[in-house]
């Protein structure tokens, strides 16, 4: 059913703070207080065929999720990204064993290990993926990658956190410590909640937020939270979350591009349960004659950017590094934000010549240079324009970066008026 507009509207009643959260997601109260002056207030009515709810406004049902505390569950989540990549050729191996190791030479050794979870994320950049999830309160839980005739684990169980890759027959392995705790700079982005917690995060005056009507999801009756954009130039086109209707949990994430097509992220759970998972479910001991990677062993441990890049949106980090942790490609003129809502963009100095051209760089790697790359001009001078369905990355000749979930042509009138 066509969503209830009534973004103009206003709602003077105070969001108070204090609501119980789920351990392992946080919609702030300011999230709250910003969505209650700027959503729709009009209730969602079920169409023939969904499921039969009790009327609820766009407030409420943010209200609902801030207020969820799912601590226990266990399911199976189909999890589909098309950024409108091209095909890597076994590139993504590649740039993956960058930030931590996932190639060839990952796999023998030499960069890494191929069971590090930093490595398997590149994975779920492109294509469709199902994995396997648990909880069990803060210090358990468990996803696991399904893959053909082989699996990828990640545990978190206590102190512990195990990564174990079948394929290989590797086990990665690191501890808690007081500056990275269990699982935090390890957790993969598992489920649709890790996924809207970042969505809801971008809800600000520049945004339109309704209810889209309901839904079964996962065999459980649900409501349908719609975000748009009110500003043109972003990549972004709608955001749909579907939020379970007894406890909050968000169980289905879809972001749709502005400009049409299939979904760029689609996650949803196909199965859910939230009973307690068995206990064994989290316990983990390397296999006979697999190879075990501790954490301090890996290479780069301890330089910035060991992190992928992408896990926040731009602009919610502080001034003077990336979004994402470690000061993740920080240069030597810091991190600036430009712009406002949907429309920022981050950007930074390299201290460097940007980036070779594909004839330049050559082989492989050059060809995907090519198939990206877009070269452009302006009053910041000239560079290439990186493009994807969803992020877009201005590289200029003399090393400056520019990057957002806008278009090539707000990306480049950003530059000229930065």
């Amino acid at each position: 059913m066509a969503p209830y507009e009534s973004d103009d509207s206003t709602a003077g009643a105070d969001l108070r703070a204090g609501r119980r959260k789920a351990s392992r997601y946080v919609v702030p109260v300011a999230v709250v207080g910003v969505a209650a002056a700027t959503i729709g207030i009009v209730p969602a009515l079920a169409d023939s065929g969904d499921p039969d709810l009790p009327e609820i406004s766009a407030q409420q049902l943010i209200e609902k999720i801030a207020a969820s505390d799912v601590q226990q569950l266990s399911g199976t989540v189909k999890i589909s990204t098309d950024l409108g990549l091209p095909d890597l050729g076994g590139l993504e191996k590649s740039f993956g064993s960058g930030f931590g190791g996932a190639g060839a030479g990952a796999r023998s050794g030499s960069e890494g290990s191929a069971a590090d979870p930093s490595a398997k994320m590149t994975e779920l950049v492109t294509g469709s993926h199902t994995l396997r999830v648990a909880t069990d309160g803060p210090d358990r839980q468990k996803v696991s990658l399904l893959e053909d005739a082989a699996e990828y684990s990640l545990i978190h169980n206590g102190k512990d956190v195990w990564g174990y890759d079948s394929r290989s027959n590797e086990v990665y392995h690191s501890t808690a410590d007081d500056r990275h705790p269990a699982g935090k700079d390890e957790q993969l982005p598992a489920t649709p909640r890790d996924f809207a917690e970042e969505a809801l995060k971008s809800v600000d005056d520049t945004t339109s937020v309704t209810v889209d009507g309901t839904v079964h999801v996962a065999g459980r009756d649900a409501y349908k939270l719609l975000i748009k954009p009110k500003q043109s130039g972003t990549t972004v086109g709608a955001i749909s979350i579907a939020v379970d209707a007894k406890t909050g949990m968000p169980l289905k994430f879809t972001l749709t591009p502005a400009g049409g097509g299939a979904a760029v992220v689609d996650a949803g759970f196909t199965k859910v349960s939230f009973a307690k998972p068995d206990a064994s479910t989290f316990d983990f001991t390397p296999p006979k004659g697999a190879k075990v990677t501790e954490d301090e062993d890996m290479p780069g441990k301890d330089l910035p950017g060991k992190n992928l890049p992408g896990r926040n949106l731009p602009g919610k980090d502080a001034p003077g590094e990336l979004p994402g942790k470690g000061g993740l490609g920080k240069g030597p003129e810091g991190l600036k934000v430009i712009g406002k809502g949907w429309n920022t963009v981050a950007t930074f100095d390299t201290g460097g010549q940007g980036i070779p051209s594909g004839s330049e760089a050559g082989g492989d790697l050059g060809g995907f240079l090519d198939s990206l790359g877009d070269h452009v001009s302006g009053k910041f001078g000239s560079g290439t324009v990186f493009s994807t369905r969803l992020v877009n990355a201005l590289v200029t000749d003399d090393g400056k970066v520019y990057v957002g979930t806008v278009d090539k042509d707000t990306l480049v009138r950003t530059a000229d008026a930065g």
